[in-house]
């Protein structure tokens, strides 16, 4: 059973990866805010299928945590991308290892024990994005790095909604509706900021809007949602930083970036103290989907 699960949180956190290096294919030819909308767009329609056929699907439309949890989750992927505008896929990777050590520092506001090792983590964690967001080196605007850093907090309420939301009926349900959900909140965000959006992209803009409504938006929360309710908070944790390494080395090798020192040095940081984070995190009982 954890065998299974820790695949599908790998499978999570390369999924989600891969959703830096196909918007920056995408962001060439259109705005992040319409990027949003189309790979939520993508993910609602295949989704729409499991909505259809169960009836206890439909009925989590009627609860607010499922609800909430689909706006913060479309949210945080237009502030998200938003700021990818403005800054490298290696950066934007990277700034995401802080999650980890941001759901230490609101798990310990919230009352949960956390031991001192981690907090070693958090701050070494917390140093590394300084020493990134100090010195880009052409890796990304302030405003670029600030925007991604918010997205990080919008997620992070994400995934303490999700927590409250009610048992699912099948590992599908959750995540089907919060597609639908969030594509819906995404909808008027993007027509208010950038008007009705362009479909005349490009054959291979297309195949990176697919990939990341499949891949980096539907399949990747399919599998958190699966994993993550299985094994431990600090197991599921670790995986979080599938998604930074993998967003990081697919910038370096496929768009030609040039990770300066204060990059590579603060990456390492940022991935180091997160994994001090999760691996000392005291390890709760998994609860079924």
């Amino acid at each position: 059973m954890k065998g299974r699960a820790f695949a599908a949180l790998a499978l999570a956190g390369v999924c989600w990866g891969l959703g830096f290096p196909l918007g920056k294919v995408v962001l060439r030819e259109t705005d992040a805010a319409h990027l949003v909308l189309l790979r939520f767009a993508v993910a609602a329609l295949a989704a729409l299928p499991v909505i259809l056929l169960r009836r206890e699907t439909r009925a989590l439309f009627r609860s607010p945590p499922v609800l909430l949890s689909g706006a913060l989750y479309g949210v945080a992927f237009v502030i998200q991308f938003e700021g990818l505008a403005q800054v490298n896929v290696s950066l934007a990777a990277l700034l995401i290892g802080l999650m980890p050590a941001l759901v230490a520092v609101s798990a310990r506001l919230l009352g949960e024990p956390v031991p001192r090792i981690a907090w070693a983590g958090v701050a070494a964690a917390t140093a590394g994005a300084a020493l990134i967001a100090g010195k880009p080196e052409g890796a990304g605007t302030p405003l670029g790095i600030a925007l991604s850093l918010v997205s990080l907090l919008v997620f992070l309420g994400w995934l303490f909604v999700l927590k409250k939301t009610p048992p699912s009926p099948s590992p599908l349900a959750i995540p089907a509706v919060s597609m639908i959900v969030a594509a819906l909140t995404v909808l008027p965000v993007a027509l208010l900021m950038n008007g009705a959006p362009t479909l005349d992209l490009s054959p291979g803009a297309w195949t990176a809007v697919v990939g990341q409504g499949l891949l980096s938006t539907l399949v990747a929360t399919i599998a958190w949602q699966y994993g993550s309710t299985r094994v431990s908070s600090a197991a599921a944790g670790v995986f979080i930083n599938v998604e930074p390494v993998m967003g990081a080395v697919l910038g370096v090798t496929l768009f030609g970036e040039r990770p300066g020192w204060p990059l590579v040095a603060g990456g390492l940081m940022v991935l180091g103290g997160s994994f001090v984070v999760v691996l000392n995190e005291k390890p709760t009982p998994p609860t079924p989907a």
